[in-house]
């Protein structure tokens, strides 16, 4: 499981006539977490407000000029999803209670527990997230395209892998991806395809693991005309990738004499269809993916040496998705969005219970199973998220949890360097490795180039 911290309390715009009042609230909730903006006058508070607003209101109901009720009828024409609350004193709660049945988030009797004030203002600026987030969902929808790469988030891995495709692309140099299943290596090397002067030309795609060496002759090479028997020229896999980008899949599983074959098509530059009396060029950009280690697999005798150095220009570590979690939002609502774009299905509400599960689950799939999540979300499938907060884990499996977080957070502020990620944590070497075993954490998907 992953250890994710709450979110920040909010913002709170709070309205009050009684300066000493207004100072009291403003002090106890600035020491529970929230940003506060406080005004005298509701007239006041007006300025700058807006349906983007991030926060809430808590106003005073009895106030001269315009009051508590004013304020919130014009909020309410302005945003009616914007949460306000109100502070009454006793005689005024039929009044509030009136006011809830036109949209008033809730109302609190004075004097007021700092603790039941900010548990409610809590629950209300966590809805004012979700109807934020969902607006912007919808605003997403209307200029998606389904076509937009997919290779998003803002972790410091993600980022510099997306920094870096451009400079792979411009220099157009054999690149290596490795990372487990699902973790996105296609995506990252279209992204790379995609990002330098080969974007208009073919990106072809070879699953290593289903290629046999009768389907490589006649698929990949292809075959020249033959007039005798009525044959057309037919164009093979790899012709069409000439000045494009070949992408190697599971490129571990590829036979030993295809490995060969490869080899020499890549050092020749040219390549032979089948009946052919002349070569034809043939040069790509190889970009190659691999679930294990493909060092080790040159090391036991499973993959040539000189075929390895070839496509091992630049080693590119994918990350597990549990390694980048803060990610997991952006692209469960990049899958949406496409999903919506391409089915023509209206966008389902997100919910705290689907964060929290975003947020929780471990994703063993990786990218994948989060695409297919999100499928699967906006088809109605899914099984519907629990409600943790209700559902408290056992304290051994929150300790391990948090030991998790710190130890992804001690090493993505070192980089992947281990050894100051052990100096950071105050932890042995032998102690350090141990943990991330137990962990399934690997210090080389928090490294950079």
């Amino acid at each position: 499981m992953i250890d994710t911290p709450a979110p920040p309390p909010g913002l709170v715009r709070l309205v009050d006539d009684d300066p000493d009042l207004r100072a009291a609230l403003g002090q106890s909730l600035r020491i529970a977490g929230f940003t506060v903006e406080a005004f005298d006058r509701a007239e006041a508070a007006l300025a700058g407000l807006d349906d983007s607003y991030p926060g809430v209101v808590l106003t005073d109901v009895r106030m001269p000029g315009m009051d508590g009720l004013d304020l919130f009828a014009h909020l309410h024409r302005m945003d009616a999803d914007l949460p306000v609350i109100l502070l009454t004193g006793h005689g005024d709660v039929p009044m509030a209670v009136q006011a809830l049945k036109s949209g008033v988030y809730d109302f609190l009797t004075k004097p007021v527990g700092v603790d039941d004030l900010s548990a409610t203002l809590r629950r209300a600026t966590a809805t004012r997230r979700l109807v934020l987030e969902n607006r912007q969902l919808r605003r997403m929808q209307a200029v998606a395209d389904p076509g937009a790469p997919h290779w998003i988030g803002d972790s410091p891995a993600i980022s510099h892998l997306r920094e870096t495709a451009p400079r792979l692309a411009e220099a157009g140099v054999n690149v290596l991806i490795t990372g487990p299943g699902g973790a996105g290596k296609e995506a990252l090397a279209r992204l790379i395809h995609r990002s330098g002067p080969r974007r208009s030309r073919a990106f072809v795609p070879v699953a290593c693991s289903t290629l046999t060496e009768d389907r490589f002759e006649v698929d990949y090479l292809g075959t020249e005309a033959r007039p005798a028997l009525r044959q057309a020229r037919s164009v093979g896999r790899l012709e069409r990738a000439h000045r494009g980008t070949l992408f190697l899949d599971e490129v571990e599983a590829l036979p030993a004499a295809l490995q060969a074959r490869i080899l020499a098509l890549i050092e020749s530059r040219e390549l032979w269809p089948l009946g052919a009396e002349t070569p034809r060029p043939f040069e790509v950009q190889v970009i190659a993916a691999s679930r294990s280690d493909l060092r080790l697999a040159v090391d036991q005798g499973r993959f040539r040496d000189d075929l390895f150095y070839r496509l091992a220009g630049v080693t590119l570590a994918l990350p597990a998705l549990k390694d980048h979690a803060g990610d997991v939002p952006l692209l469960f609502q990049h899958f949406l969005l496409m999903a919506a774009a391409r089915l023509k299905l209206p966008l389902p509400p997100l919910t705290p219970e689907l964060k929290a599960h975003l947020q929780a689950h471990d994703w063993p799939g990786n990218v994948r199973e989060l695409q297919q999540f999100a499928e699967r979300h906006l088809l109605g499938l899914a099984p519907a998220p629990v409600d943790t907060a209700t559902d408290s884990p056992p304290l051994a499996e929150q300790i391990a949890r948090y030991e998790a977080h710190l130890l992804r957070e001690a090493l993505r502020l070192s980089r992947g360097n281990a050894s100051a990620a052990m100096a950071r944590l105050g932890l042995p070497r032998k102690t350090f490795y141990d943990k991330l075993a137990r962990h399934g954490i690997r210090a080389e998907s928090f490294r950079t180039l």
